[in-house]
């Protein structure tokens, strides 16, 4: 089954159904462009055999980021390196999409202390400073910049987006009734706090065309008491549908639940513990007509072909096995493995480790495919989790630096 081709919407026919998700590869340089290494990692990826591949988050405004380390997309980009990275990604056949993003409230406060959001309600974490409550205006220009920055992604190259509207980020959090508050057009009933979502999708279709594909990654719940629910999410997605999209993503969670970002220790790790979103898109396939992707969780063959079998899933969304082996998908699509790699089963779980040590981890690996050309699996945790951050750290100081140039 994931051997299989999918044909989309826009008429894109993948050449299989495995996936490299978006993950916060962390390795733009000091103005925000692919570095060399980035191209060199997703040269490896598109050789590795995957039918598709998306970016990290790709924020769409310079003073929203991620993190530092984000790739912006827009018209301060040098294009010519995105054009690098884009062929690299297809050298072997792999479409490839641009996740736009743009982090609003989930804004680092070294990046801006004060970043548009839906409402003031401040992250409930440490370096996150208090967010203005978004004006009309405000809504209104980043309508403007995901659609300039989708086509932009087009002139360099890339076959289609995935507009991102899970994980907390604006888009999330216009969804969620317990951050956005708003009493007027953005706020109230589900069908305003979706307004700029579908509004975004509206505007990018009409400027790319319909031969360009425009999925959405979307929450299956925000996992809060009070946020964006599983029965939100199924109106939504029908609601997405009906703007034309390519295909939906299913995930969950955000920074304050960090859903999408566990890892399953061995002794957790059986079958049923695999595709931890599986259940929920389920219950939002039974509602669409158009593919749905499902990422988290992955690894064995069999739960993936079977998750395809039973109609769950159209595809299959992988991000740290592309870290650990970025040829793992050549080798399970023709039957030399059954399983994509796991290692992160080997770790202590999560509570006994510092709050993000596993993922820090995984991003340090990916800085080393683009600083040394490999990952130093022998590495521990606590020691790529604290060499993360200390790189973030310099990072952040250089690109603030270059931006007062």
């Amino acid at each position: 089954m994931i051997a299989n081709s999918l044909k989309l919407p826009s008429g894109a026919v993948m050449p299989n159904r495995i996936v490299k998700s978006a993950m916060s590869e962390a390795l733009g340089d000091d103005f925000n462009n692919p570095s060399d290494g980035l191209i060199n990692i997703f040269h490896r990826w598109g050789k590795g055999g995957a039918g598709l591949l998306i970016t990290g988050n790709t924020p769409i405004d310079r003073w929203h980021l991620e993190h530092a380390g984000n790739v912006v997309l827009d018209h301060h980009t040098d294009i010519n390196r995105m054009k690098k990275l884009t062929s690299a990604a297809k050298s072997g056949g792999a479409y490839i999409l641009a996740q736009l993003a743009h982090a609003g409230r989930q804004t680092p406060d070294t990046i801006n202390a004060h970043p548009i959001s839906m409402s003031n309600i401040r992250l409930d974490l440490p370096g996150y400073g208090e967010p203005r409550a978004a004006i009309d205006t405000d809504l209104e220009a980043v309508i403007t910049q995901f659609t300039e920055s989708a086509w932009l992604a087009k002139e360099a190259g890339f076959d289609g987006v995935e507009i991102h509207a899970a994980h907390g980020y604006l888009l999330s959090s216009s969804l969620s009734p317990r951050i956005n508050t708003r009493d007027d057009n953005w706020g109230g009933s589900l069908e305003n706090r979706a307004r700029l979502l579908l509004s975004v999708i509206r505007s990018v279709r009409t400027r790319v065309g319909q031969q360009f594909i425009v999925a959405v990654k979307l929450n299956s719940s925000d996992f809060q008491k009070g946020g964006f629910s599983h029965e939100d999410s199924i109106e939504v997605a029908k609601m997405l549908q009906g703007e034309g999209i390519d295909f939906l993503e299913i995930s969950g969670g955000n920074f304050e639940t960090p859903v999408s970002y566990q890892h399953t220790s061995r002794q957790e790790s059986t079958i049923a513990r695999e595709a931890y979103f599986l259940e929920y898109a389920r219950d939002i396939k039974k509602s669409l007509n158009i593919p749905i992707m499902v990422t988290g969780g992955f690894r064995s063959r069999v739960v993936m072909d079977n998750a395809l079998s039973s109609g769950a899933t159209d595809l299959i969304g992988m991000g740290r096995p592309f870290i650990i082996d970025p040829e793992f998908p050549e080798k399970l699509l023709k039957g030399l493995i059954d399983m994509a790699p796991a290692m992160e089963r080997d770790f202590p779980p999560a509570e006994e480790l510092p709050r993000g040590a596993v993922l820090n981890w995984f991003c340090h690996q990916l800085s080393l495919h683009g600083t040394v050309g490999d990952s130093n699996l022998a590495l521990p945790i606590v020691d790529g989790h604290e060499r993360y951050l200390v790189d973030m750290q310099n990072l952040t100081k250089r690109v603030l630096k270059a931006r007062r140039k």
